[in-house]
């Protein structure tokens, strides 16, 4: 993945996309998915990481999911140092074909670095695993810079929104139409490849992300159901803010 020219700053927030080759698929099984989020916990580090040979880890790792039967509360079993992390993860959502995270820079460069350890990482075991060659995400990720607390909370509702396309498929343009509005919030409650369960009361993937500053801004877990209500009722307004979602996204 090629680095990128543009230099983003140390303490401020993005909004990160990073997409597949060709819109292809990325997360074909739940292991997929369960391998990818792994992967932007571990891989966040600015040590060298190898996950395929850290067996003793994997079998603690899907010891711990076997337990909770692969849907509450996974914890990772190894603990990041905090020393050598290189973002803050404050919001996530994989899709079946791209990822958002929304996330802080705390050293130089580290948002590049880490995207390039996620992208490789994570296209190392998808080729493996599918028997395939070649890349697997776009050259490059986009990001775009949050520049105050309305856009941050924006692109908030938006990363919690999005799996809302998988039923809706183009709510983004015309609303919802095929489902009622309580239905949609179901959706999105039971939705686990998101960080939006942890951020309304359900332990999800806790380890994975830090959280305090964006439920403080959201005004925590009542807040932040009601900003994603509104944010779906309120959808015609998405277009006064669509440089921020990255759209395509």
């Amino acid at each position: 993945m090629p680095r990128r020219k543009e230099k983003l700053i140390n303490g401020e927030y993005y909004h990160v996309i990073l997409r597949a080759l060709d819109n292809n698929l990325i997360f074909k099984d739940v292991n997929d998915y369960y391998r990818g989020i792994f992967s932007i916990y571990e891989l966040n580090n600015a040590n060298s990481v190898t996950i395929q040979k850290r067996r003793k880890s994997r079998i603690a790792f899907k010891k711990k999911l076997k337990e909770t039967g692969g849907t509450r509360g996974t914890t990772f079993v190894e603990e990041v140092d905090q020393r050598y992390k290189l973002v803050d993860i404050l919001a996530f959502c994989f899709m079946p074909n791209h990822v958002h995270l929304l996330v802080k820079q705390i050293k130089e460069n580290s948002i590049s670095k880490f995207m390039q350890k996620f992208g490789g990482g994570y296209g190392r075991y998808f080729n493996t695993k599918y028997q395939r060659k070649g890349h697997v995400f776009m050259d490059s990720f986009k990001s775009v810079h949050i520049e105050d607390d309305r856009q941050f909370i924006v692109v908030a509702n938006y990363i919690f929104t999005n799996p809302v396309a998988l039923i809706e498929p183009d709510w983004k343009e015309k609303g919802i139409r095929q489902n009622s509005i309580k239905k949609v919030m179901g959706f999105l409650k039971k939705y686990k490849w998101s960080s939006y369960q942890d951020c309304i009361g359900i332990k999800n993937f806790p380890s994975v992300i830090q959280k305090e500053f964006l439920m403080e801004n959201m005004g925590g877990e009542k807040g932040c159901k009601n900003a994603v209500l509104n944010w779906l009722k309120q959808k015609k307004d998405m277009a006064r803010f669509n440089s921020l979602f990255l759209e395509g996204g």
